[in-house]
Parts: C-alpha cells; structure tokens; sequence
C-alpha cells in the first residue's frame, strides 16, 4: 500500500492546527482535543485507503509516521 498521507487533506489540516497551537510535541498534540480529532480523522482516510489498522502495532506505526511527517513538515 503506497498511500501518502501527507498529501490528505486531514493531514494538512493535522499539520496546520499544529503549527498553529503553539505545541512543541507533535505527541502531545495529537493526543489531545483538536490533534485527537484531525488524527482520527486521517485515521479514517487511511482506512479508506486500504490501510489496515485494526492491530494496535499497525495502529502505533502509522502514529509514529504521522508524528515524525508533523515534525520535520512543521519545523520553522
């Protein structure tokens, strides 16, 4: 499965509610209300998309991959 997820448009609105939270933990955010949300949201795109995330593991990697694509996108 080749999905970008960062070219979803629940990711750049993850990405833009980052930016503009102020957080510096891209962890921390997506933890919490509107990071919570928007990564739910991505969550289902990807399910749409084929992607199998039903196993925590499977679940866990794809939220370190978003976590690391918010960080390095998000960088100043």
């Amino acid at each position: 499965m080749d999905w970008e997820f960062t070219e979803d448009a629940a990711f750049m609105a993850l990405a833009d509610a980052f930016k503009e939270s102020g957080q510096i933990s891209a962890m921390e955010f997506l933890a919490n209300g509107e990071g919570a949300f928007h990564f739910q949201d991505l969550t289902q795109n990807a399910a749409g998309e084929g992607m199998d995330l039903t196993e925590s593991d499977a679940l866990e990697d794809f939220r370190q991959q978003v976590i690391d694509a918010l960080e390095m996108f998000c960088r100043d």
